[in-house]
Parts: structure tokens; C-alpha cells; sequence
């Protein structure tokens, strides 16, 4: 699996025209809920004042993100590295990269890392954290 992409981001920035985020300075948390799952929290609703959230998400290889709902968010995944599959709205969509899926607020959805994990950007519309 070629991780080039994933670690662009991971070692990436957030460049504004008030300064600049290191994503590197950034620590990686362990997901309150699914185990081996991490997040990476980028763009916190602190910093969009609620409007928006971005994350990083690695998934340990064939571990999931069990089945959940966001009820206020929109959720949208961009496959940066790996292999998976999501399952959105009752709906099986294979995740690879370059791949985006959105799930509105309200839908179910889970996620499942096949055997090289699996890589995303995450994005929530309102913030989730």
C-alpha cells in the first residue's frame, strides 16, 4: 500500500491568511467508541466557530467503525490510502483511493478497513468536535 498521499496530510498544513497549523504538531487520539480506530482533529469547531470540522482517520487493518449516526452533520470521507468498504444507508460502497462518500445527517453508516487498514479525511458540516 503506497501511504505517500496519507502522510502528505498527516505531516501537512493548514495555511490561512491569519498563520499557519503544522498537522505534524497535532497529536493522534484514540477513538472514544471503536477500537483501533485514531483521529487526527485538523479543524476543531473552535477554530470555525462550530461551522465545520476536518480529521484524519486511520483505521487499523480490518478493524471498523461500527454502525452510527450523526444526527445534526453532514459527514463526507475522502479515501486518501488503503482499502475498505463503507456501509452508508443500508448501501455497500467499496472505499479506495480517490474515493468520496457523503453521508447526511441522520443516515447510518459504518466503515471497515480491509487487511491494509484504511486512510481518510473526514469532514463534518456542522463541526462534530
Amino acid at each position: 500500500m503506497d501511504n505517500n498521499l496519507f502522510e502528505k496530510f498527516n505531516t501537512g498544513s493548514l495555511r490561512l491568511p491569519s498563520g499557519m497549523v503544522e498537522f505534524s504538531g497535532i497529536p493522534w487520539t484514540k477513538h472514544p467508541d471503536f477500537d483501533g480506530v485514531e483521529l487526527k482533529a485538523i479543524v476543531t469547531a473552535r477554530d470555525t466557530g462550530g461551522q465545520f470540522s476536518y480529521h484524519l482517520v486511520r483505521i487499523a487493518p480490518n478493524m471498523s467503525i461500527k454502525n452510527h449516526v450523526h444526527k445534526t452533520q453532514l459527514e463526507t470521507h475522502e479515501v486518501i490510502a488503503g482499502s475498505g468498504c463503507c456501509i452508508n444507508d443500508g448501501t455497500k460502497i467499496t472505499y479506495k483511493p480517490g474515493f468520496i462518500s457523503i453521508m447526511p445527517a441522520g443516515i447510518p453508516h459504518e466503515v471497515t478497513a480491509d487487511q491494509d487498514g484504511l486512510y481518510l479525511f473526514a469532514k463534518f458540516i456542522p463541526a462534530l468536535c
